[in-house]
This record gives structure tokens, sequence and C-alpha cells, in this order.
């Protein structure tokens, strides 16, 4: 019997739609038997599921706390509202939004808030680390606002101070975000402050990948530094599929109109009290120690690799990431992620700097911590999986050294269950 069928009682949807039921189940013992190395995705507490598999979805609640436009929402009021308190309490902020139904939202939100379309962005570029909401052309913000894109030094591959300065100066931004989504060492979100007040722009810092480093003091956090701050909530933070935006109380008023009614309707109700449960156990102490294991473990990773033979972008990590260079080994990041995936091992291919291959194709790879150190895998064990990850990408084309190795992977895994408490 699988998770979901015991904690959930699927007996009504296993008869209703066992096609359903059966593909839950499939990617259930897919999760258990994998290797999950994205560095976006993680495990989520029991309790926060249970939050989300609850009867508040039935509810509308559209407007906020007080200020509704649907009646009966006296206990939605106190759940959101406890929200809004705990992650205020966790990253020490003024003013927080939990509605925004995902990260890219949240950062919509942002530009909604004050922009006009055609306003001027500087952001990080998506080949040097960025988002696509960071005004990528394929993306709605970069349709709608006039985008100047900033990369990293190409000899060492850091984000270069001086010459964002430099741009700043010379293009004169409305707002300037930083924060990325593939990008291995530590932000100085103050220099990024203070570039932005120089040239009379606002900053957005947005820390979706690193905010569980954030509000644990591993990474410096740039609430109450950059004018406004985004995040998702299930990455570093371990909780449910959603977004937020923390901001002074000054700028409280035009968030909340542009999250809604700008952009969205009803809020995800059952999604916000998962939220509110995630805050809780992210103020914990056994939540920091979870945070300080997972940096561990990414360097050791990182160190393994790097003695296995291969490049990594900047020469290392900081945080939960890693990026891996395969352009000396010969093979793209998408013929990778695929024979990884064949020995029971998921990444995900991504740009790096100088990259020569199409976005498709890709010559890196990006691997993350949160999930293996939610199972409760150490540096020990991260050893091994860089072990495995060389061994794969020696014999990208042998079918006998996959199979064997997600054989090995299987056994192994099954060591770290993903609920301890569940027999799997």
């Amino acid at each position: 019997m699988s998770f979901l069928a015991q904690t959930t009682d699927m007996s009504f949807l296993r008869q209703f739609d066992p096609e359903i039921t059966d593909l839950i189940n499939k990617e259930y013992k897919r999760q258990v038997e994998g290797l999950e190395l994205i560095a976006s995705e993680n495990v989520v507490a029991r309790e926060v599921m249970e939050a989300m598999g609850t009867i508040l979805t039935n509810k509308y609640a559209e407007g906020y706390p007080g200020k509704r436009y649907y009646g009966g929402c006296e206990f939605h009021d106190q759940i959101e509202n406890i929200a809004r308190d705990r992650l205020c309490r966790l990253f020490g902020a003024e003013h927080a939004n939990v509605q925004p139904h995902s990260g890219s939202q949240a950062n919509e939100a942002v530009y909604l808030s004050f922009l006009k379309p055609g306003d001027k962005i500087l952001s990080q570029s998506l080949n040097n680390g960025g988002h696509l909401s960071h005004g990528d052309p394929a993306n709605i913000s970069g349709k709608y606002y006039n985008i100047t894109s900033y990369g990293v030094d190409l000899e060492s591959e850091l984000l270069d101070y001086a010459e964002i300065e430099a741009t700043a100066r010379k293009v004169k931004p409305d707002l300037i975000v930083c924060g990325a989504s593939a990008y291995p060492r530590e932000i100085d979100f103050k220099a990024f402050a203070e570039i932005a007040e120089d040239v009379g722009a606002r900053s957005m810092a947005d820390i979706a990948h690193i905010s569980g480093l954030c509000c644990t003091g591993l990474h410096n956090s740039p609430v109450g530094v950059t004018t406004y701050v985004t995040s998702t909530t299930h990455k570093t933070l371990r909780g449910p599929r959603g977004g937020v935006i923390m901001c002074g109380k000054e700028y409280a008023n035009s968030i909340d109109k542009a999250v809604f009614p700008g952009l969205q309707g009803g809020p995800l109700m059952h999604v916000i009290a998962a939220k509110a449960v995630c805050f809780r156990e992210a103020l914990s102490n056994e939540y920091k120690e979870y945070a300080e294991q997972v940096v561990k473990n990414c360097k050791v990773l990182a160190a393994t690799l790097i003695d296995e033979g291969f490049r990594l972008v900047t020469g290392g990590t900081d945080n939960h990431l890693c990026l891996l260079d395969l352009s000396e080994q010969g093979i793209s990041g998408h013929q990778a992620e695929i024979a990884l995936g064949r020995a029971g091992i998921t990444v995900n291919k991504n740009t790096i700097p100088r990259q020569h291959l199409s976005p498709f194709e890709t010559s890196g790879l990006r691997l993350g911590t949160p999930t293996i150190t939610t199972r409760g895998m150490r540096e020990e064990e991260c050893k091994q999986v860089g072990v495995w990850i060389s061994r794969v990408l020696h014999n990208v084309e042998n079918a006998a050294v996959l199979a064997e190795t997600k054989d090995e992977v299987t056994t192994f895994c099954l060591r770290y269950p993903l609920y301890p408490e569940i027999r799997e």
C-alpha cells in the first residue's frame, strides 16, 4: 500500500479513477527509489501535505483578512493572519503577502505594483543564472518591460558588482532585480541595494532558491535591505508549492493590491494553511540543523565531483546547489540528464556561462542537495552520490553500467525513506 493510500485514504479515488491512482503510486515509487538532485525540489513534511488536503480548498476567500468579498471566511482570516505573522517573524519582515500562487506571480506582482509597461529593469540573464521571470524575452516580464541584463565575470564566473554598478549608471533602471536560480555563490544583497539607491531605482531580491538559508543565517538576508523580497515556499524552505512577498510597511498597500485584484482572484487557502505549517517548521531549531546539513552536503558533493575530474562553475558552492560544466566531457546537459535518469538519479540540464550549445541541450547540469538531506543523507552518502554521477557521465551510452547503477541507487535509497514513520 502506498504512503498516499495510508495517509489520505485513497479508497474513493481508487474506485472512481484507478488510472490516476495508479500514476500517483508510480510517482511515489519513483521518488522513493531514486535520488532527487533537482535544486528547486524538496520533500514536504506530512503535516504540510495534510494541510493541503483539507476542506479549506472548498472555500472562496477573495480579498484579505477582515476585507473579504465572500462570507464565511472567519477561520480563513485567522489562518492567513497566522501565515503572515509567522513569515514576518521568520525573516524579520514588516509586511508579508502569502497569497501568490507561485514565485513567478510574486515577481510579477512586484513589477505591477509600481512599474508601467516599458519601464526599465536591470536583471541577471538566464544564461548566467537568472530566472525566466526576471525579464527573459520568452516571459511576460520580458515582453512588458525594457530589460537590460547583467551577467557574471567570464573568468571568475562570479557576479561583478563594479560592472553591474557601471551598467546601472548607464541604463538608469527603475528596478534592479537580484537573486538567481542557478548561481552557486553567496549574493551581496546590500551591494545591489546600494547600487539601486545610487541610481534612483528600487531593488527586488528573489530568494526562491535560498530562502531556507537566508532565514537561518546561512546566507545573508535581503529582508530590510532591498525594497522588495520574493520567494517560493517549496525549495529550501520545504513547504507547499507557492510564493510570498515581503516588504516594508510603506509598500504594503501597493503590493497587496497588485496581488489581488491585480493578478489573482481567490487565494488557495489550503495552500496558505500549508505555508503557515511550513513557516512554523522553519522557525524550529531542527530546521536550522537541516539547513546547515544541506550546505555541508552540497560542499561534499561538489568536492567529490572535482576529485572525479569534473569542472564546476565558480569552482565550488556556498549554498544548496552546484553547476557542473560538461564541456570537457563532450556531452550535453540533455544527454547527461537522460543517462542519469536511467540510473535513478534525477537532475536537470542547465545553461552555464560561455556555453555554445542551445538552451535545449545546454553544457551544464544543476545539482542540489535539499531533497536528499531531507531524507537523512549526510556527507558520506553525498560522496557516494558523487561517485555514481561520475560513473554514469563516463558511461552515458553503456546500458549495462546504467542498469547496474540504478540497482545500487535503488537499494541505497530504500535505506532513506521519504517518510521514515511509514513503512515503504
